[in-house]
């Protein structure tokens, strides 16, 4: 297959107005492609060849419309970022229902929503990238995150079955952990907090969301990567 050049090449990112999706918008864009930033909130001030759209990824007739009117327009699409999420914190035994199927929602069914919106396209051009934005959390777990915990996880499995239901037409599925980063969804957190998350990195820091969409940005350029997952900061696991 044919590498397109970054002018002909379409991505539709998923939570665009957040911390990192404007990142990932910017980035994008800069490297020249033609970029679908979704989200349920105003952008901002964007680049020319952005295009922003109204989009809740729970709703599955909104992300259909989306991606038709993205092949209405551009014939095409090349990647998509599941980048949507949200959080409720608290501890298991305090959580509501709503808590947990709202985070559950966005988080990992947001991300099968617009994953299936997209395939149909990808299938028949035989080439496309999907990307899902998960967790350390989902890989450890978190006091007070068991809901956003499980839904990062599932974006794993999630990730790696899809990569072996479509490899066969040339789709790449992957999935990245960006570390803690420094956004609107960590903004609530004291300085002794986030200083804890920079000593658990053998680097002593957290990581940023240029560094993260500079990585995401290369991973859907690659031809040979699928049902992979990628921490991006220095947080070291067990293997197990």
């Amino acid at each position: 297959m044919a590498i397109l050049p970054g002018s002909e090449r379409v991505v539709l990112i998923t939570g665009a107005s957040g911390g990192l999706g404007k990142a990932l918008v910017g980035e994008f864009a800069e490297q020249g492609w033609r970029v679908i930033a979704g989200s349920r909130q105003s952008l901002g001030s964007k680049p020319k060849q952005v295009w922003p759209v109204a989009l809740d990824v729970t709703n599955r007739k909104q992300a259909e419309s989306v991606v038709q009117q993205v092949i209405e327009r551009w014939k095409r699409i090349d990647a998509l970022i599941n980048n949507a999420g949200a959080i409720a914190d608290s501890p298991i035994w305090e959580m509501e229902d709503d808590d947990f199927e709202k985070v559950l929602s966005v988080n990992l069914k947001g991300a099968f929503v617009c994953s299936q919106a997209v395939l149909r396209p990808m299938l028949r051009q035989r080439d496309g990238h999907i990307v899902n934005v998960s967790s350390f959390s989902g890989r450890a777990g978190a006091r007070g995150q068991a809901n956003y915990a499980a839904a990062k996880a599932g974006l794993f499995g999630l990730a790696q079955s899809l990569a072996q239901e479509v490899g066969s037409r040339n789709i790449r599925v992957n999935a990245v952990l960006p570390g803690v980063l420094p956004t609107g969804m960590t903004s609530h957190l004291k300085p002794e907090q986030l200083e804890a998350f920079a000593n658990a990195n053998a680097l002593k820091r957290i990581n940023s969301v240029e560094e993260v969409a500079r990585f995401i940005v290369f991973l859907v350029t690659t031809q040979n990567i699928s049902g992979q997952l990628f921490q991006l900061d220095s947080r070291i696991s067990p293997w197990t």
